[in-house]
């Protein structure tokens, strides 16, 4: 009797689960805007799937012959050495159409190294594109094909206004499955930490589906608005794991339109070292959360020296928007324009106060950084030669070779030659000379560091530990 009152209930139920969602269901979406969600993701689909691009990259790199299964030595029969083949390595990816007239954004480690770039669209046509510029601090690039007719391209909408919990929709070509759309949520906003910490970092999490093969593709709102550039997953099997993340639509235009402009980012440089406001601080301090910037490094002739900002300051606004962390305030900067007059509210000795900034430039910051690295450690640093990265068998982003050394100095007195190597520093890779002058130049006086260093005579790796100036 039981079993059967629990199996009409259950039939009722289920009856009813039906009827609910056969009923079109309309809600106000966070746009003002009406959504009939039984078919929100098809009219979205429909809309963008013919403005999104399948990326084909090919490389070439030329190698050594092998012997079995090393390469000889220079000297092995007595000759030149080793003969060279050309080896080719594919990729796939994808890309925003962006205007009628073919430029298309993508993610820059989808074209970086790229001998050729072959762009499919989903009309069939395909082109070979060329690269209009790249930006390996944010992970973009864009590139153009020669488009017979005006292309179908998609606008952005303001990342600014997302939220955690909305519904959002992937598209791209994971694994080469062409025109792949996926759906899911807003999982987190504002996640860093995720990628190279020289990087600009402010990703939307997602657990709408991607995978290797949709990097470079839109996640979109459900008005068909692009919000963020799919690029990176986390994942310990090299597939989907539910975690995904998409570089914000508001920096992604400020990149694009720098881009195709000028070829390249002018970013903004203030010229401090910053770091959380911890939950401790914010207590000591009166601040009734930790939010804000904490000042723990200027450089020297840096546009905020000659501000007056001091360390121990903590950065609460600037130009009257809240600071919620050094990434925000960091952010920020770099989108500034040089020569730009900005205001900074700032908490000083548990006093609020107003400190007006001009606004310096990153290639005056590379060569201060550079000089400060060079007071600091003794050196002068350049990138690593493909030459060197072949030798030694290195990966992407192999670090930095040292250009000279004052023996004198704190890497000098420690061994360190001329063409050696630096691989790590505290256990962190760098990525190459511009990561490396921030990295040192925003660590605190006296501070000891340990350094991954590659000796260039015998090709051996270790260890040292150095005290900065």
């Amino acid at each position: 009797m039981h079993r059967c009152k629990s199996s009409i209930a259950a039939r009722r139920g289920l009856i009813a689960l039906v009827f609910f969602l056969s009923v079109p269901i309309s809600f106000q979406s966070a746009w003002g805007q009406n959504v009939d969600w039984t078919t929100a993701i098809t009219r979205v689909a429909e809309k963008s799937i013919p403005a999104v691009a399948h990326i084909n990259i090919t490389q070439t790199r030329e190698v050594a012959a092998p012997f079995f299964g090393a390469p000889f030595p220079p000297d092995f029969f007595g000759g030149p050495g080793p003969k060279k083949f050309k080896r080719t390595l594919r990729g796939i990816g994808s890309g925003v159409i962006i205007k009628p007239d073919g430029y298309i954004l993508t993610n820059n480690h989808v074209v970086e190294g790229a001998t050729t770039i072959q762009v499919v669209l989903p009309s069939g046509e395909e082109y070979r594109a060329k690269v209009i510029g790249k930006d390996p601090k944010t992970d973009l690039a864009v590139i153009k094909v020669p488009a017979k007719n005006q292309l179908p391209f998609l606008k952005f909408g303001n990342s600014d206004n997302v939220v955690v919990g909305q519904w959002v929709i992937a598209i791209g070509h994971p694994r080469g499955l062409s025109q792949s759309v996926s759906q899911g949520i807003v999982s987190a906003t504002h996640r860093r930490g995720i990628t190279d910490p020289s990087t600009y970092q402010d990703f939307l999490q997602t657990d709408a589906a991607i995978n290797p093969g949709s990097s470079g593709g839109p996640l979109l709102n459900l008005s068909g608005e692009v919000i963020g550039i799919n690029a990176v997953i986390a994942s310990a099997s090299g597939g989907f794991e539910g975690i995904g993340f998409s570089i914000p639509s508001n920096i992604a235009v400020y990149v694009m339109n720098e881009l195709i402009t000028h070829g390249k980012v002018e970013r903004g440089w203030l010229g401090v070292s910053v770091q959380d406001v911890t939950y401790e601080l914010a207590r000591k301090s009166g601040l009734k959360k930790n939010a804000g910037a904490l000042v723990i490094e200027i450089t020297q002739g840096s546009p905020a020296e000659k501000a007056g900002l001091k360390k121990g300051d903590i950065i609460l606004e600037y130009n009257g928007r809240p600071v919620s962390d050094s990434a925000f305030l960091q952010n920020d900067v770099a989108v500034a324009k040089s020569g730009s007059s900005v205001k900074l509210a700032v908490l000083r000795d548990g006093k609020r106060i107003t400190v007006p900034v001009t606004i310096g430039s990153q290639a005056t910051a590379s060569k201060l950084m550079a000089a400060s690295v060079k007071k600091r450690l003794g050196i002068d640093v350049r990138p690593v030669s493909e030459k060197e990265t072949e030798k030694f068998g290195l990966p992407e982003n192999p670090g930095v070779a040292v250009k000279s050394v004052d023996k004198r100095g704190p890497l000098g007195r420690e061994g360190i030659e001329s063409e050696d190597i630096l691989l790590e520093i505290e256990g962190e890779p760098i990525s190459g000379p511009d990561a490396f002058d921030q990295f040192i130049s925003a660590i605190p006086s006296g501070s000891k560091i340990v350094i991954t260093v590659l000796n260039h005579r015998t090709g051996q790796v270790g260890s040292i530990s150095v005290k900065l100036k």
